[in-house]
C-alpha cells in the first residue's frame, strides 16, 4: 500500500491545526524524575516477564526518569485514557493517532531534538498516520502486520486464506472452524473484513479497507454477521488469546507476532502466515500529550526509543519490525536481517496500515469511525 493513498485522511485535520497554537520545548533540559506513558502490551519491558528483555532500568538510571507505563489493549482504549489526561506519551496505533491529533490531544514534536531522527527508515518519516500538513505528531515506534496465527496440529500446511476465519468450512483435521475461530474486538476489525472482500468480491470496488462507501461498508458489515456465528470469542487482551489457543480450543484467528512469539517460545503448535489477500497492519508512533507533565522526559524517551539496541530487542521480543532498519543488521542488539525479513519486513507494501476512517475520502463520501464503532457493537452483539 503506498502512503499517498492514506495521505487525504489528514486533510480534513489540516486547517483546524494550523492555528493550534501548541507550544513546543526549544532545548531538552534535565529530567523531571517521572514519565507517564500508554503503552500496547508487552512494548515497554524492564526485566520483569523476561531477563533478556528491558530497555527501560538503563534509561531510568541515565536520566533519573522514573517510567509509569499503562498498558492499553485497543486503540479506543488509548483514546479514553488520553482524553482522562494524566499521561506524557502514548504509542499509538494509526487508528488512534489521528483522532487524537484531530482532538489535539497530542502535540507537534520538535524533530530537532530528536538526534536520531534520521535514522529512521525513509517509508514512515512523514507518514500521513502521524504527520498532518508537513507537521509531525510523533516519533515512529514499531510497526507489523496483523497476522493469522493458527495451530499447526490443525494447519499442516499454513491456510493460504483469511477464509478460515471468515467462511464456515471444514479445516485439515476434518472439524468445523464453527467455534473455534477468534476475531478482534476492535471497530477497526471492519477493515479486516473490507481487505477480505477487496479480494473475493472485487464488483465492490473497494481500493482501501478504510475508505468505505455505504455499499462497501454495508457488504463488510455482511460479512462479519457471518463470522459471528463462527467466532468463538471476540479478543482484545494479548494474554487472554494467547491462553485460549492453549487451553480452549481456538485454532485460527487474527493475531499480533507478540502472541505467536510468546506461544512458540513455549513450544505450542502454533505458527503464523500472512495469507494471500495481505493483511492489514500498525504502525505505531509515540506521541507527547498536549499537556505533558514531564516534556524532558518525554523527549529523552523518545530519542532513546530510537536507540538501535532497544530497536533491536524490542523487535525480537515483539515481533515487529524495527522503524530504524539499522537495528535488523548492525548487532547493537539481538535482532539480525532474518528476523526482520520473519517480522515483515520486505512485506512492507502487502500491508495495509490502520488509520482513522474519515467522512470525506476519495471516493467522495465514505462511512466515518463513530459509525464503525456503534455498528460492531451491534454485530458482535448479534445485530
Amino acid at each position: 500500500m503506498t502512503l499517498t493513498r492514506l495521505a487525504g485522511s489528514t486533510a480534513i485535520f489540516a486547517m483546524s491545526l494550523a492555528s493550534s497554537g501548541f507550544a513546543q520545548i526549544a532545548a531538552v533540559g534535565a529530567g523531571e524524575g517521572a514519565l507517564n506513558i500508554v503503552a500496547w502490551p508487552g512494548y515497554i519491558e524492564r526485566g520483569e516477564t523476561d531477563q533478556g528483555f528491558d530497555w527501560v532500568t538503563k534509561f531510568e538510571e541515565a536520566t533519573g526518569c522514573k517510567v509509569n507505563v499503562k498498558t492499553a489493549n485497543t486503540s479506543d482504549e488509548m483514546v479514553a485514557l488520553m482524553n482522562e489526561g494524566g499521561f506524557d506519551l502514548v504509542t499509538a496505533s494509526g487508528d488512534a493517532s489521528l483522532r487524537l491529533v484531530a482532538g489535539k490531544r497530542v502535540q507537534p514534536i520538535n524533530t530537532d531534538l530528536i538526534p536520531s531522527w534520521s535514522k529512521i527508515d525513509d517509508r514512515l518519516k512523514d507518514a500521513p498516520w502521524f504527520t498532518v500538513d508537513g507537521t509531525h505528531y510523533g516519533v515512529p515506534y514499531q510497526w507489523g502486520p496483523n497476522v493469522l496465527m493458527y495451530n499447526t496440529d490443525v494447519f499442516p500446511e499454513p491456510p493460504k486464506s483469511w477464509s478460515v476465519v471468515f467462511e464456515e468450512q471444514t479445516l485439515p483435521d476434518g472439524k468445523s472452524n464453527k467455534g473455534r475461530v477468534q476475531a478482534y474486538d476492535g471497530p477497526i476489525h471492519i477493515a479486516d473484513a473490507a481487505q477480505y472482500l477487496m479480494a473475493h468480491k472485487p464488483e465492490l470496488g473497494i481500493t482501501n479497507p478504510y475508505e468505505l462507501n455505504e455499499d462497501q461498508y454495508a457488504a463488510a458489515l455482511d460479512l462479519l454477521r457471518q463470522q459471528r456465528q463462527l467466532v468463538g470469542r471476540y479478543w482484545h487482551d494479548a494474554m487472554i488469546q494467547i491462553d485460549d489457543f492453549k487451553n480452549e480450543g481456538v485454532v485460527a484467528s487474527g493475531s499480533w507476532p507478540f502472541q505467536v512469539n510468546l506461544l512458540m517460545s513455549e513450544e505450542a503448535p502454533i505458527a503464523s502466515t500472512i495469507p494471500e489477500e495481505g493483511a492489514t497492519g500498525w504502525a505505531d508512533t509515540t506521541m507527547m500529550e498536549a499537556d505533558a507533565a514531564h516534556p524532558n522526559c518525554a523527549y529523552l524517551w523518545m530519542e532513546h526509543t530510537l536507540s538501535s539496541n532497544l530497536q533491536s530487542d524490542l523487535s525480537v521480543w515483539f515481533g515487529s519490525v524495527p522503524v530504524v532498519p539499522a537495528a535488523c543488521e548492525d548487532g547493537s542488539g539481538q535482532q539480525n536481517m532474518e528476523g526482520c525479513a520473519a517480522n515483515g519486513f520486505e512485506d512492507f507494501d502487502r500491508i495495509r496500515f490502520w488509520t482513522t476512517p474519515v467522512s470525506k475520502c476519495e471516493q467522495g463520501e465514505c462511512v466515518p469511525y463513530y459509525r464503525w464503532v456503534s455498528d460492531y457493537i451491534g454485530v458482535i452483539g448479534g445485530r
